[in-house]
């Protein structure tokens, strides 16, 4: 059977997947404790010695930048009692626990442990910090707690290729804004929106306008998919800036990539900025999302003009999504709802990406 005959006799995830504590728990095991998960930017790392403490959930990390060079990643939990070795970011040669002294090189090797010479069959070397695998791709740096999980450059897959066949050069691109904004939804149901075009006509009327919707389709990997949303042209009368705010130029329609990757990170990159949104449960039913806009050459006038206007307007579209995903949770818990069924030309993104959930869960 194909996937096309697949999805056309699939049902969804059903209400309980959104829902259920129990389900939420085994999640952060499943998922979120077995995938590549976006923890931090090279530019907080860029220096000998630079640190930066974060979370996987409520999982404390840690990433140090080692004075041989090497980016590692640790749980920032101090193998005395459990306090949280780094509590802010910083740059150093050495860290201290800041309870009892404990000291660990960037390279995770116990080096002092204050007045443990009385403590029977302690040996530092068997106390260094835990590590976990950390990988960088662009700006971007990810870790996974998981050792059998594949590489992060076979979960993205061709995206890196992709991106640079594509001419844009990631490795320069800027953080010039983060905004945050804190959802009343599963993760998974912020996850859903995202993947369909099919809300468009009705949900996102100003973002319709400027998107040839019979040409939106979704193209989906082993680990991620890719929406292609062609930029549509001026229609007779219509203005740019007036009536319009992307303007397809001549032979680009096709290079603005959007990709979103197993099981929270999405990437929107144009020629010119690009913009990176995590999606972070911090609850069964209360989700943040993370937005980091970068551009090529920040700049001021003009430039900075349109990248306001950029991020203005996915602002726009951002709180027409939360308006709908808020309205969807409250749904779910209704006795009416079960499950529903997809539509075959367009949730073949939605299908993918329930589908891995389900095949991480088991």
């Amino acid at each position: 059977m194909s996937a096309g005959e697949d999805l056309a006799r699939a049902f969804t995830l059903p209400a309980s997947a959104y829902l259920d504590e129990a389900t939420f728990a085994k999640e952060r095991d499943l998922i979120f404790g077995r995938s590549w998960q976006l923890v931090g930017r090279t530019d907080e790392l860029a220096r000998l010695g630079d640190l930066k403490p974060a979370t996987i959930l409520d999982e404390p990390i840690l990433i140090t930048h080692g004075l041989d060079g090497k980016l590692r990643g640790f749980y920032n939990v101090c193998r005395h009692r459990a306090a949280q070795v780094v509590l802010s970011k910083g740059n150093r040669r050495s860290l201290q626990c800041p309870y009892h002294g404990w000291t660990y090189g960037l390279d995770g090797r116990l080096q002092v442990a204050r007045e443990m010479d009385g403590t029977e069959n302690f040996e530092k070397s068997d106390f260094g910090l835990v590590p976990i695998r950390v990988e960088r791709w662009g700006p971007f740096v990810f870790a996974n707690f998981d050792d059998q999980a594949p590489s992060l450059r076979d979960v993205l897959g061709r995206i890196p290729q992709e991106v640079s066949a594509a001419g844009y050069d990631v490795e320069r691109m800027q953080l010039v804004e983060r905004r945050e904004y804190v959802i009343e939804c599963n993760w998974k149901v912020y996850v859903d929106n995202y993947l369909e075009g099919y809300h468009l006509p009705i949900a996102h009327p100003s973002l319709f306008k400027e998107l040839e919707y019979d040409g939106y389709r979704v193209e989906t990997f082993r680990y991620y998919s890719k929406q292609h949303a062609p930029i549509r042209e001026l229609k007779p009368g219509e203005e740019a800036g007036r009536d319009r705010r992307y303007v397809r130029q001549p032979g680009t329609e096709a290079d603005a990539l959007y990709y979103w990757v197993f099981p929270n990170t999405m990437f929107n990159i144009y020629q010119d900025n690009m913009s990176s949104n995590l999606i972070v449960p911090l609850g069964v039913d209360k989700t943040l999302t993370v937005f980091e806009w970068f551009f090529a050459q920040p700049g001021t006038g003009p430039g900075w003009e349109s990248m306001q206007q950029t991020i203005a307007f996915s602002d726009q579209i951002q709180q027409e999504d939360i308006a709908l995903c808020e309205h969807v949770q409250r749904g779910l818990k209704s006795r009416s709802y079960e499950r529903g069924r997809f539509n075959a030309r367009r949730e073949n993104g939605v299908y993918h990406f329930q589908r891995l959930v389900s095949e991480f869960m088991s």
